[in-house]
């Protein structure tokens, strides 16, 4: 079979699809010349250990995705249970908007000023090495510079719409 004759996959049926696979919750941030900027990021996943590198994918219009660039550099941090309502404001649920969603949580930073979650179940602290261009995403390749992971508490995981409880270890 031609690979032009093999249908594609409604978009309608793309979110329902990719819902079935559990994801972590994380918050992405970055902080340019206006201040701290981040989004929820259900599409975070490791690249290569040797050097340590994620993948991070970012839809255009994703209004952080400029002072991430700017930036050259963002932390991905890893959510708990608990922050349910912090996912909330980075998913865009909310009204708040840019800096003003930092005003939730504790902020601090680690190696390269990209905003990071002080009770976060982890973090990771990223330069950017690579940006690629598909559809309507941008590839971000991070080559990790920084991390910390201190909080035992259980993960915030996504599972077809909602949130999955998670057990603590």
């Amino acid at each position: 079979m031609n690979r032009q004759d093999i249908p594609a996959v409604d978009p309608k049926e793309f979110w329902p699809l990719m819902g079935v696979r559990a994801i972590g919750g994380a918050v992405v941030a970055a902080t340019g010349a206006q201040g701290p900027a981040g989004f929820l990021a259900l599409s975070v996943a490791h690249l290569t250990a040797t050097p340590p590198t994620l993948v991070v994918s970012v839809g255009k219009p994703t209004s952080a995705l400029a002072t991430l660039l700017e930036a050259g550099s963002f932390a991905v941090n890893y959510l708990s249970t608990d922050h349910k309502p912090l996912a909330d404001v980075f998913g865009g649920r909310t009204a708040a908007k840019g800096a003003d969603r930092f005003s939730t949580g504790q902020w601090g930073t680690l190696i390269t000023g990209a905003p990071v979650l002080s009770d976060a179940v982890g973090v990771i602290d990223c330069v950017i090495e690579e940006t690629i261009e598909r559809h309507e995403t941008l590839i971000v390749l991070g080559r990790i510079v920084g991390y910390a992971a201190d909080n035992d508490a259980p993960p915030l995981v996504y599972y077809k719409g909602g949130i999955l409880p998670v057990q603590g270890s």
